[in-house]
């Protein structure tokens, strides 16, 4: 099944983690970059990215080529910000319908749940029924087991 990985990632996390999955289903990747960058340390970047995931900001996004088209399946991938998903996949989703393709979602934080995030997902991708999920805590700079079993688990949920 050709798939593709929508994903934002500021510190690495979440494409480490979409460089792992994309080798294992050999898939395409997107990154979605921001026309203006989060700040990426100190306290600007948990006022600023919180702010903006909490109040449904959707940046402008550089220019990007793929087409959904060509796609059967749809991984979206982020980090977690105040409990939700990354504004620039709320960007992607209000220009390109993905509610037609197999959908799932990756998310990594540094603790606490994704549950949140992806309610808040499948609602704006309009996705129905039952969508493969997975959760990952600071998976490129804490390796873990569980990180490991996760990423098991979700690849098994994929083939089904």
């Amino acid at each position: 099944m050709k798939t593709l990985i929508v994903y934002f990632s500021l510190e690495g996390n979440t494409q480490w983690a979409v460089e792992q999955v994309a080798a294992h289903l050999h898939a395409d990747t997107l990154k979605l970059v921001p026309e203006k960058p989060y700040p990426s340390s100190g306290f600007p970047k948990y006022f600023w990215g919180g702010k903006s995931a909490v109040f449904g900001d959707a940046p402008e996004l550089e220019p990007y080529s793929r087409n959904i088209a060509q796609y059967e399946r749809i991984i979206l991938a982020t980090p977690i910000w105040a409990g939700t998903f990354a504004p620039p996949l709320r960007t992607y989703l209000n220009h390109v319908q993905v509610s037609s393709k197999r959908l799932a979602l990756l998310a990594c934080s540094g603790g606490g749940s994704a549950e949140k995030a992806f309610t808040q997902l499948k609602a704006l991708a309009g996705a129905s029924g039952d969508v493969p999920t997975c959760h990952l805590v600071s998976p490129k700079d804490k390796p873990s087991e569980a990180n490991e079993a996760a990423l098991t688990a979700f690849y098994k949920a994929l083939e089904s």
